[in-house]
């Protein structure tokens, strides 16, 4: 049996917030901003939970598997953001991070009713993506208790998937049915039970944590640059003209032509620099170690 609604923490009614509707504007926004202020804390309360799921979660990658974000209504759209910006930060290909949410897309702008009660439907959004031993799933929700959450991880611990639950509650069904439980603890919202406030705002940055570690864990970072970017804009182009020159210590026409004859892969550009190479050497380099560049930049081709 699922506990009532009312007595999870994030539903709770905060009295300091009572008589928002009759404050100033410049009152209420102080108000939100300090309670905003406590979600950094609640979360690091649980970095080593945080952690142990990011390794594991790593560990599977770096094997072959894929990490994939399941949740429902703000959740849902968190985790589907969060995945969108694998593809243009660390350079993965889409079907890498991938991020589920109840009701599909339609669920991206608009409410869809009775989705996230669906557990079926949450175990059928696994199986469809043949989820199996090497793939991570992490389950969203502010609650812990949304069905179609649960209905997925428990598909997906059935395929032998690690299982990984946020939530911002304490002793929550998604917790007992992952392998790794996260609890940001945030307590009552500003606006009862809204929680796309701290609770939204507590599972952006766990998030946030877990796909930007995971890539670094890959090797798709060098140092805290986003070397696998490509530069397929003005400001992406800029950024990797800049990246380049700083790594290499050379200037920037020297970085723009390297850039150019690399297709706009900074990683490749650096490479080519360093090493004296041209784009197809510096891509079967980087190959050969992996395609992490620090490897790369380390070994002389030849020697």
């Amino acid at each position: 049996m699922i506990d009532p609604l009312p007595e999870l923490s994030t539903e709770q009614s905060d009295p300091r917030y009572s008589q928002i509707d009759r404050l100033p504007t410049e009152q209420i926004a102080r108000l939100m901003n300090m309670a905003d202020a406590a979600v950094p804390v609640a979360v690091a309360v649980v970095i080593p939970d945080i952690s142990a799921a990011i390794d594991a979660i790593a560990s599977r990658m770096e094997a072959g598997g894929r990490l994939l974000y399941v949740g429902a209504g703000t959740s849902g759209r968190l985790a589907v953001l969060d995945a969108s910006e694998c593809p243009p930060t660390f350079g993965t290909d889409p079907s890498l991070v991938v991020g589920i949410i109840a009701g599909g897309q339609p669920a991206l702008t608009r409410s869809v009713e009775g989705a996230e009660d669906d557990a079926e439907a949450g175990a059928d959004s696994i199986a469809e993506l043949e989820v199996g031993a090497l793939d991570s799933v992490v389950g969203v929700s502010a609650s812990g208790r949304a069905p179609f959450v649960l209905g997925a991880l428990g598909e997906a611990g059935r395929r032998g998937a690690l299982t990984v639950g946020l939530s911002c509650n304490s002793g929550t069904p998604l917790s007992a049915a992952a392998a790794h439980a996260i609890e940001v603890v945030v307590g009552p919202e500003v606006v009862t039970g809204s929680t796309r406030l701290k609770a939204g705002t507590a599972q952006k940055l766990v998030l946030n944590m877990i796909s930007t570690i995971s890539m670094i864990r890959l090797g798709r970072t060098y140092g805290n640059k986003m070397i696998e970017m490509s530069a397929m804009n003005t400001k992406l182009a800029s950024r990797a003209i800049h990246m380049v020159s700083e790594i290499t210590g050379t200037d920037d026409a020297t970085a723009r032509k390297a850039l150019e004859a690399a297709d706009g892969q900074a990683k490749v550009a650096v490479v080519m620099i360093e090493h004296g190479l041209d784009a197809m050497a510096a891509r079967a380099l980087l190959e050969t170690h992996g395609e992490r560049l620090g490897d790369a930049l380390e070994k002389v081709p030849g020697a």
